[in-house]
């Protein structure tokens, strides 16, 4: 399983530990992020937190016709869309490279390495 013989369980862990304590960096640095999603070239920007969270909404006046709520409300759900997609992305590229080393700490137990709160847990 292991080359050379069994790990030594406190480097194991000392690893685990400096690894949890970058992924908490990372989250709470997510967390503050401002992450902008935008629809109708610009007409609405939404920005979210780096989890997703709906931050602001900004509609500039010309996208506002009272006859036709309806494309306006469409550019608002695609501009959170985006917003949202832009916010995976950073996350993808502030924790992935953490859960898929976590992944080899697990034995193979999946993306978090079957630590609560990670994916593949």
């Amino acid at each position: 399983m292991f080359p050379g013989g069994t790990p030594d369980l406190q480097a194991v862990l000392q690893q685990a530990q400096q690894m949890q304590e970058q992924m908490m960096a990372a989250q709470e640095e997510l967390a503050h992020a401002e992450v902008k999603g935008t629809s109708g070239g610009g007409l609405v920007t939404a920005t979210v937190n780096g989890t997703g969270e709906l931050q602001s909404l900004e509609i500039k006046p010309e996208a506002v016709d009272p006859d036709d709520v309806e494309t306006l409300a469409d550019l608002v759900v695609a501009a959170v869309r985006d917003a949202n997609a832009n916010a995976q992305q950073l996350a993808q590229a502030k924790l992935g490279p953490m859960t898929q080393a976590l992944g080899g700490l697990g034995g193979g137990l999946g993306g978090g390495g079957g630590i609560p709160g990670l994916p593949g847990a």
